[in-house]
């Protein structure tokens, strides 16, 4: 038995309990320490899959599956995945919140749209900040607190993706006749790393040298965070914040006029086909370990315990880093802050 095979058996329990809390519309799972998972569930358009993994004693992410009628006369599935950072508020928060506003305003438009999700987005945003303004004297610290924020939205043979921060939903699709499959990513990331995110910050904030700074060979909004777009990070979103009581490290040296980090997201819609198969909604705790290929590769060979498979392999990963610290790419903190991840199969592909 190999490494990948002895993990997985091990987090496969002979007979597992049934999870009685609520993890967004999913009421049942299964725990295995710091492991949460669900093996296989129902939606209106197929089946899905879903886990995460704890990679410290606060869990800072959320995500949420809902499946049924989104309005009168129009039934579809959404799904959303909330990397928190800096606390956990923020990404509760939305979980609580998010879907209800895309419910509200796709009633009010009698459909379901780009718009209505992105207004989904800024209501959500000021629903936070406005909590964070009621909280300030009591609990400055949940300024600092945000949530990078992927929703996707199946209905109607199309799928909206929208996303704010650094997670990534990546579809497989068949090819030749089904003896290949390819994969396609659907979600744009927002995190300074990249060349294009840089150069986005600094043709917004010309005024500003220092909008993006490298520390410790990583590219970081102000010195602070990775991610340009968010829900939450009030104390980049306005100069209000920029003060006492909130700890020095996280208050600028310069004034600041204008936001700096955004919460609107980048919105795409896919027509569904025949050849489209699933979805993979994750974390940047995902991605950082798993190409596009390798994830979908993994999902299309694994369709029962997929989440779970996953989840396998990148203990793996870290565990071959974790002994060979030297590997390049390699990082001995794992998953940060820890990695989710929903699967989606369309028909009955899984059954």
């Amino acid at each position: 038995m190999n490494i990948l095979d002895d993990i997985y058996a091990k987090l496969m329990p002979s007979h597992g309990y049934r999870w009685k809390g609520r993890l967004g519309g999913v009421q049942d799972g299964r725990t295995n320490g710091l492991l949460w998972y669900k093996d296989l569930g129902c939606h209106v358009s197929g089946e899905f899959s879903m886990a995460v993994i704890q990679a410290n004693n606060l869990l800072e992410d959320q995500s949420q599956v809902e499946s049924g009628q989104l309005i009168n006369g129009l039934y579809g599935t959404f799904v959303g995945v909330y990397d928190g950072h800096g606390g956990p508020e923020a990404a509760q928060f939305v979980n609580n919140n998010f879907f209800s506003n895309i419910k509200k305003f796709a009633s009010q438009d009698g459909q379901m749209s780009a718009d209505v999700i992105r207004k989904s987005f800024l209501k959500t945003e000021d629903e936070f900040i406005s909590l964070v303004r009621d909280q300030w004297r009591t609990c400055p610290q949940l300024a600092s607190v945000g949530t990078c924020c992927l929703v996707g939205v199946i209905c109607n043979g199309l799928i909206y993706i929208a996303n704010a921060g650094d997670s990534r939903v990546v579809l497989g699709r068949e090819e030749r006749g089904g003896r290949r499959i390819s994969a396609i990513q659907l979600s744009e990331e927002h995190n300074v790393n990249r060349e294009s995110i840089r150069e986005e910050l600094r043709f917004l904030h010309p005024e500003d040298p220092k909008i993006v700074v490298k520390k410790h060979n990583v590219w970081r909004v102000k010195g602070l965070i990775q991610v340009s777009r968010s829900i939450g990070d009030a104390y980049l979103k306005s100069p209000e914040f920029n003060k006492e009581p909130l700890l020095p490290k996280f208050r600028l040296a310069q004034p600041f006029s204008k936001q700096i980090l955004s919460p609107r997201p980048s919105v795409s819609i896919h027509e569904i086909n025949s050849q489209d198969k699933f979805l993979i909604f994750a974390s940047d705790g995902l991605w950082d370990h798993l190409s596009n290929e390798e994830a979908v590769h993994i999902v299309h060979s694994h369709p029962r315990n997929v989440s779970l498979y996953i989840i396998s392999v990148i203990i793996c990963f870290i565990l071959k880093k974790i002994r060979n610290p030297q590997t390049k790419g390699g990082k001995t903190d794992g998953l940060g802050n820890g990695s989710r991840q929903v699967i989606f199969s369309f028909g009955s592909i899984y059954v």
